[in-house]
């Protein structure tokens, strides 16, 4: 290797090295609900350079990016043995998704990707893409990873888009070595954002489910839905309910989806999810919480109006702009709460909270009063309960 070519190298390396170790910090100001950091804690550029580029100065005497790197987002998470990690869906410039582990010490910054991407092994209908992982530790002892499994359409062999979805299932002791076990079974429709409860359920095993007639399009039912099977080796859901459906006029009219596994808390269980509309630009994907009942996670029990977290600034812009989306969470032994999102399909944040500010925000926020009549009315009697106040403290 000459010295010039291992300069270049060199001069990557560092520069990936700045990146990685930058430290991260809070954006001022806020809403009380939670606080975004300033950087994004994973993009792209955070893949390691022996990832995308050939090394070697006989095969590549330019240096060039051999095998690009796209986008970074929609992460799985998971607080394993101390550590932040998280389950990446990492694209790379040919559009294939696939699975990587990334580790933080703090769960804000220097997250570093482990030396290899996940090694998924496949079904006898082997995956044409896989994204989206959602990690659950359940009672049974075994760490799930359910995901979306995209296969071209069989049925259309003249449309080079049409796609059909399922739910990939495969579950580890490690996050290195995974067990592929057969594709959920739905008899209601196709399957993109299913979530594995992490405990048992009357002996069963409990799944959150969003049925919908076509690969993109929700059709006319939709909704988070809530099912059972006898096992996770041939998981199969005879019946599904729908928990929490779509509505008009919300934020989640078009489609929605739970997000990552809910959080265990005394008053319930915390849910986040996406709620999807439509406007003139296009679909906008924000999140937003609820509470389920804490013996019975399928009834819901509070939930709040509007969104929790929406794109904003640099968020709106990327591959699919104006979303944020979220598959991982993570709570940690302080009750301290990392929001881990992806923005516009192209990067990952993080929004810091607590358990309790989460449930102070779920249980006393306002529930969506579906007309703007109702909507004025309640802030309205939020501005005179604050009026008196402001009056009494003289300000």
């Amino acid at each position: 290797m000459t010295s010039e070519f291992q300069q270049k190298v060199r001069s990557l390396l560092d520069a990936h090295e700045a990146l990685i170790t930058r430290k991260n910090e809070p954006r001022p100001g806020g809403n009380g609900i939670y606080t975004r950091w300033k950087h994004p804690v994973l993009t792209a550029a955070h893949a390691p350079v022996f990832w995308r580029y050939d090394l070697n100065e006989a095969t590549n005497p330019f240096l060039m990016e051999r095998q690009g790197v796209n986008a970074t987002f929609n992460a799985g998470a998971i607080y394993w043995k101390g550590r932040y990690l998280l389950m990446v869906r990492t694209e790379g410039n040919d559009r294939k998704s696939f699975f990587a582990v990334a580790e933080s010490p703090n769960g804000v910054d220097n997250f570093r990707f482990w030396g290899h991407p996940v090694t998924m092994p496949e079904t006898e209908d082997p995956d044409t893409n896989v994204y989206d992982m959602r990690l659950t530790e359940h009672e049974d002892g075994w760490i799930y990873g359910l995901f979306c499994t995209e296969r071209k359409d069989l049925s259309r062999l003249d449309d080079t888009s049409a796609a059909v979805a399922a739910c990939g299932i495969a579950r580890t002791k490690d996050l290195v070595d995974w067990e592929r076990l057969p594709d959920l079974i739905s008899h209601a429709g196709q399957q993109r954002n299913v979530v594995l409860h992490p405990e048992f359920v009357d002996g069963k095993y409990a799944l959150y489910t969003r049925p919908q007639d076509g690969f993109i399009e929700v059709g006319g039912g939709g909704g988070i839905g809530w099912g059972l099977t006898d096992s996770m080796e041939r998981a199969e859901v005879e019946e599904e309910i729908i928990i929490d459906a779509k509505v008009y006029h919300t934020i989640k009219e078009v489609k929605n989806g739970q997000g990552p596994t809910p959080i265990k808390t005394p008053k319930g269980w915390l849910h986040l999810a996406h709620g999807v509309r439509n406007t003139a630009a296009g679909l906008r994907y924000v999140l937003y919480l609820f509470l389920t009942h804490p013996e019975r996670p399928w009834e819901v029990t509070h939930a709040p109006a509007g969104h929790i977290i929406a794109p904003k600034g640099a968020e709106r812009v990327g591959d699919v702009s104006n979303v944020v989306f979220s598959n991982g969470w993570i709570r940690n032994e302080h009750d301290e709460v990392f929001i881990y999102y992806g923005s516009s399909d192209t990067r990952m944040h993080v929004a810091t909270t607590t358990v309790d500010q989460l449930l102070d925000y779920v249980m006393n926020t306002p529930p969506d009063g579906l007309r703007s009549a109702a909507s004025v009315a309640v802030r309205k009697e939020l501005i005179d309960r604050n009026l008196k106040i402001l009056k009494k403290l003289g300000l």
